[in-house]
């Protein structure tokens, strides 16, 4: 079964010793209730040191990304937020290079690389609880986002709008700004951060930890604002979020975040690529690009639907789209209906089901016509079909792009070009077009660390393969088909009427190399745009040793 969602190995509990408050299940004292994610086998929560002569070292010393494995003297598995300043001061006090694992999902080699001393490894950092004393949810930074959105939604039927992938775990994700299928309906998963907590370095190399919140007279406000979106592993070790909507008020969790749907439809539906020709291929990603160009204005009544165009290589044989739709806005199946005849129009290739891999993602042939289904069940289900997070064997490459507006033709060209390529056989291609804007459009890119506030969709190149032999084949093709998109801008989306640079949380160590950078844009302004000279400031306060540090992190001014 796909659904390894860990909830089987984790129970559901409400505890008064928390926080000092009134416990309750069920809700008849849900305004004082807090609630935990604890792991129900031992409960301990001590400090655990793993070296090389473990026989579990290998556990903890790689990500999914299996290109990436690291030799570090040690792996500090904490079990308790009091214990990370000990383990970072006792690295800070030996010169020992340190870097910081949460969920694992770091697509570089930020966290395992050949120069890291000391894993700080954050993955039982996993409670999820109402603080009353904050009037926000608490999120450690090892909960899987899975596990947040159960707890939040089956004990107060709230939510943040987070990303999809069911093991992600909040740390990375959040720091990075966040995506997922609600976020034209309600923003950013940041857009609802109300504090962190982070464990920081001083110049006299002491350590202290600072808790940051978004409130205007707060001092330590700046790290609060890094924080939204300016990416992770930047200016310390994240340990805690708070969540709440700005401006809610009362003391009731239940009206302190979003309600998600109710119920989503929910449709995959395919396009086999035996029936494509380069002019029906163009029609449809432009027809994808034009329809959210066209319809993610904050308010809008289709910010209902989100919506993700797979882009196979053609060796995958069938290009896919997954839609979803808040089952509940008014006229929600008319909308859907629309959605699809846009998307279909001129292109003249019958859709079918999904019966094949395509991307991270497995067949979905249930789903060729709409079904709805509870939201929860629906995000359950996307967030488990998910080979590259169950599969441990996957190597896998990345890049990514903002899009403001339609496809020049020359950028559709490239894309069929290399997606048709018949020199290579590589199923594990792709390029996945995601919606956007709506309420993400709505704040200002000055407002937090994440600047892409002005775009309408992304994209992410994908490559997921399991053979080392196959590196080669699947990096080249990555590198040539991002550099004959964007060959008018440098071979990178630099920011402008057309694209808006790229995604932190799909990092890419090539923008830094002008090898493939041939732009004059350098890599912070493709991640951060004007926001960067800012985070330097934020790096200079709170980490002016740059003891957390790794290829792309936000330099010292």
């Amino acid at each position: 079964m796909r659904e390894n969602s860990g909830i089987g190995r984790r129970r559901f509990f409400t505890t008064a010793a928390a926080l000092g408050g009134t416990a309750a299940v069920g809700g008849v004292l849900a305004g004082q209730a807090t609630a935990a994610v604890q792991d129900g086998a031992t409960g301990t929560s001590g400090l655990v040191t793993v070296t090389p002569s473990d026989a579990q070292y290998g556990e903890f010393v790689h990500g999914m990304n299996n290109r990436y494995v690291g030799n570090p003297e040690a792996v500090q598995v904490v079990g308790d937020v009091s214990q990370v300043p000990g383990v970072v001061q006792a690295a800070v006090s030996a010169g020992k290079r340190l870097t910081v694992r949460s969920g694992g999902h770091c697509l570089e080699d930020f966290v395992f690389n050949p120069e890291v001393q000391v894993v700080l490894d954050l993955s039982r950092l996993d409670k999820v609880y109402y603080d009353a004393g904050r009037r926000a949810f608490a999120v450690e930074t090892g909960a899987r986002l899975l596990d947040v959105y159960t707890l939040l939604y089956q004990l107060y039927g709230v939510t943040v709008p987070g990303g999809i992938c069911y093991s992600v775990a909040a740390g990375g994700h959040v720091s990075g700004g966040g995506w997922g299928l609600l976020c034209r309906q309600l923003g950013l998963i940041i857009d609802y951060l109300a504090a962190v907590e982070v464990v920081v370095v001083g110049a006299d190399g002491k350590v202290r930890t600072v808790v940051a919140t978004n409130s205007a007279d707060d001092p330590n406000r700046e790290l609060w604002w890094a924080h939204a979106g300016g990416g992770g592993g930047n200016f310390g070790v994240v340990t805690r979020y708070w969540f709440r909507t700005p401006g809610a008020t009362g003391t009731d969790p239940r009206k302190l975040l979003p309600k998600p749907p109710r119920e989503v439809y929910l449709l995959a539906q395919s396009w086999p690529w035996e029936s494509m020709t380069e002019a029906k291929f163009s029609r449809l990603a432009q027809n994808y690009a034009r329809w959210f160009a066209a319809h993610s204005a904050p308010g809008a009544p289709e910010l209902a639907l989100a919506s993700f165009l797979v882009l196979t290589h053609k060796s995958a044989g069938q290009i896919a789209m997954v839609t979803q739709v808040d089952a509940t806005a008014p006229n929600a199946r008319q909308l859907l209906d629309s959605y699809l005849a846009a998307i279909g129009d001129g292109v003249d290739v019958p859709t079918g089901a999904v019966t094949r891999q395509f991307a991270e993602f497995g067949p979905m042939a249930a789903y060729a016509e709409p079904r709805k289904l509870p939201w929860l069940e629906a995000t359950r289900y996307l967030g488990t079909t998910n080979s590259n997070l169950t599969d441990p064997t996957y190597r896998q490459e990345y890049k990514s792009a903002y899009m403001r507006g339609a496809f020049p033709d020359r950028q559709l060209a490239a894309l069929y070009k290399h997606l048709t390529r018949t020199d290579l056989t590589l199923p594990g291609a792709s390029i996945t077009l995601s919606s956007y804007g709506g309420e993400v459009n709505r704040i200002a890119p000055s407002a937090t660390g994440y600047p892409h506030r002005e775009s309408y969709f992304k994209l992410m190149w994908m490559s997921l393969w399991n053979d080392p032999a196959e590196d080669a084949a699947y990096i080249a093709w990555n590198r040539q088909c991002y550099a004959e998109v964007y060959a008018d801008t440098g071979g990178v989306p630099v920011p402008n009427d057309v694209t808006d640079g790229c995604y932190v949380n799909y990092p890419d160590n090539d923008l830094g190399d002008p090898q493939y950078n041939r732009s004059s844009t350098p890599w912070h302004s493709l991640y951060y745009k004007g926001n960067y000279p800012r985070l330097q400031q934020v790096k200079k306060t709170y980490d002016p040793t740059n003891f957390f540090r790794h290829a792309q992190s936000v330099r010292l001014p």
